[in-house]
């Protein structure tokens, strides 16, 4: 499981970042902003993470019992909240309330995780879901050159075998893009640079944390 410290944001879009020696690079620009709303603790929950929001939401589109969580905390109600697990070293230098900075956790060249929620092409077929090639359109053939074709066997087994790539619907799935890099940290405005694309849509929540599976990506705090 991912423990680096990271930050929940929301993607703006893509830019052009242009290096000295001239080199073009295609980079996600994510702002931050988010704020540590609640904590998880070993004593009292069996494991150790910060709890982060994301927008302010009106009361009136809210529960009850949400407005009055978030204000037993002293907060307002958030738009998006997420977990973060972490050490509890790490949680522990976080007060409810607290702002979690770009310029304190990430730096060009670290590798990170970016994981969001895939656009969404509703009901797709064969060949736009799963790049199927289609049937011929010859030799007799009649509208069948976007069908699957046969999708299983006749008196053995009978049925359709579980896992078989059929029309349905095609993204707005959690996704993650591992071993990104980022690119520039602009502190002034809360922007983190990632080079190439990360999942979602402009002005999707994204969650970016140090990269696990890559050396490299350990933050500039992490325990």
């Amino acid at each position: 499981m991912n423990q680096y410290p990271g930050i929940l944001g929301k993607k703006l879009g893509m830019t052009q970042l242009f290096l000295d020696d001239g080199t073009v690079v295609a980079c996600t620009v994510v702002q931050a902003g988010c704020v540590v709303v609640d904590k998880r603790t070993m004593e009292r929950d069996g494991y150790s993470a910060l709890v982060l929001g994301l927008g302010e939401r009106k009361e009136k589109h809210a529960s009850k019992a949400v407005v009055a969580a978030f204000k037993k905390r002293g907060q307002t109600p958030k738009t998006h909240v997420r977990e973060f697990r972490c050490s509890p070293e790490y949680a522990a230098g976080f007060e409810i309330g607290a702002e979690l900075r770009v310029e304190d956790i990430f730096e060009p060249g670290q590798f990170i995780d970016v994981q969001g929620t895939s656009k969404g092409s509703g009901f797709s077929g064969v060949m736009k879901r799963w790049n199927f090639k289609g049937a011929k359109s010859s030799h007799g053939a009649h509208e069948t050159q976007r069908h699957a074709g046969s999708i299983g066997m006749a008196t053995t087994p009978g049925r359709v075998l579980k896992g078989h790539k059929m029309a349905g619907q095609r993204g707005n799935k959690t996704f993650s893009t591992l071993n990104l890099k980022v690119a520039k940290v602009i502190p002034e405005k809360q922007l983190v640079l990632i080079e190439g694309g990360v999942p979602g849509a402009p002005q999707g929540v994204v969650s970016v944390r140090g990269a696990i599976k890559k050396r490299g990506g350990k933050p500039k705090k992490a325990d």
